[in-house]
């Protein structure tokens, strides 16, 4: 693991440790089963879809925004423009995010059909509920944080409670583990037989990030490189240094159904139009 996501899994831990201090697993699990089923995740089936993110801080661009401006209502933009989800950062220390700004933001988001999702470094199946809790739909789980035991009770807990999963890889390692891990999980869901797989039913995405964890610089050759290892039959998603109409249309013709934009979305006056421009240049393109 790198120096970074070592910090922000011992950060992320602690914050699990202090939480559990005032609510427990178990008062935490009945709230949140008591939560009205988690909007799903729709992909349209053009061939380019995005989650669009809320980051009001970026450790490797600065702050890209702050509480006093109107941050729901750029949040609402993303689903006018088109967006299949919101992903919300709740990292406190190097994003400046909160889980009470993804309970605002699913709030917005619930009557227009969209889902949240949790974007954190999530150590422990605590912090599913707490994002379920908070109304999100789905969340991040970085594959090089965790082991395979981990990574698997967390999916778990998702599924449980209808929540989709995006899983962060960086490089061939990480696509390997992921390949074991989801046919792995295919074979069990086989094995149960037609008459179990409603039960937990779930939605998994795997995600190249292309930002290099020490320079914390986006690396783009990373997408081209990495495509042919992604697992067939997940959705792709293309993380870090999408930023115009002719990025989404790259991700596109290399493969990637699907892209997380955060800074470019976060910088631009006006998102929706730039969703718009990058579902023009990207869905023209034959998969």
């Amino acid at each position: 693991m790198s120096g970074f996501l070592d910090d922000m899994a011992r950060s992320s831990a602690a914050r699990v440790a202090e939480a559990i201090r005032h609510e427990s697993t178990q008062a935490l699990e009945r709230r949140a089963r008591a939560m009205p089923p988690s909007l799903p995740l729709r992909l349209s089936g053009a061939g380019f879809d995005v989650i669009a993110e809320l980051k009001l801080r970026s450790p490797a661009v600065g702050r890209l925004g702050d509480a006093s401006q109107d941050w729901l209502g750029r949040i609402a933009a993303y689903a006018r423009g088109g967006a299949a989800a919101v992903s919300v950062l709740t990292e406190p220390s190097r994003f400046d995010g909160t889980l009470d700004h993804l309970r605002q933001a699913a709030q917005v988001l619930a009557p227009l059909g969209v889902p949240a999702m949790r974007k954190d470094f999530l150590v422990d199946p605590y912090q599913i509920l707490e994002a379920r809790v908070a109304g999100a739909g789905g969340v991040l789980v970085i594959l090089r944080m965790l082991s395979r035991p981990q990574i698997v009770e967390l999916l778990d807990v998702a599924a449980e409670h209808g929540m989709f999963v995006l899983l962060e890889a960086f490089d061939e390692v990480d696509l390997s583990a992921a390949h074991d891990l989801l046919n792995s999980r295919a074979a069990h869901r086989a094995l149960r037989g037609a008459a179990h797989r409603a039960e937990h039913e779930e939605q998994i995405l795997i995600g190249i990030n292309s930002r290099d964890l020490q320079t914390l610089q986006v690396v783009q050759e990373r997408f081209a490189a990495l495509a042919p290892l992604l697992p067939a039959g997940w959705p792709a998603v293309a993380e870090s240094g999408v930023a115009s109409a002719g990025d989404a249309r790259r991700m596109r013709q290399l493969g990637y159904g699907v892209a997380l934009i955060g800074t470019a979305l976060m910088a631009h006056e006006d998102p929706s139009r730039l969703l718009h421009e990058m579902f023009a240049a990207a869905r023209t393109v034959r998969g």
